[in-house]
């Protein structure tokens, strides 16, 4: 975010990863926006980065986003906030689980 450099990796499902192939990819988000492009050098220009082939399954992690996450996350264009997971010692743990439509839709209110 704002023209840092976090690093990406690909978390295979079925652990064979490391045996892709290694492609140019541009790594972006579901918006309309020029800042949900996450591959992008200083200035706002965006830039490949060697990655695996990501297969259906497998995750797609931005490293090092620590205060980034949930915090400036949003609910723009009606989208539900992902997961969160802390890698401690190698090890995957569920800091905070990933949003729902109905989580979206809560504290909405239709009046009579």
């Amino acid at each position: 975010m704002y023209g840092a450099y976090h690093p990406i990796s690909v978390c295979g499902a079925r652990g064979d990863v490391a045996s892709r192939e290694q492609l140019d990819v541009i790594i972006g988000g579901p918006l309309c926006e020029s800042g949900d492009i996450f591959t992008q050098r200083e200035g706002g220009f965006v830039e490949s980065r060697k990655l695996p082939l990501p297969m259906v399954g497998d995750y797609v992690v931005l490293e090092n986003a620590g205060a980034y996450g949930f915090v400036m996350a949003s609910n723009y264009n009606s989208k539900t906030r992902a997961a969160e997971v802390m890698i401690e010692d190698g090890a995957a743990k569920l800091i905070r689980r990933r949003e729902t439509f109905d989580d979206l839709i809560r504290g909405e209110v239709i009046p009579d």
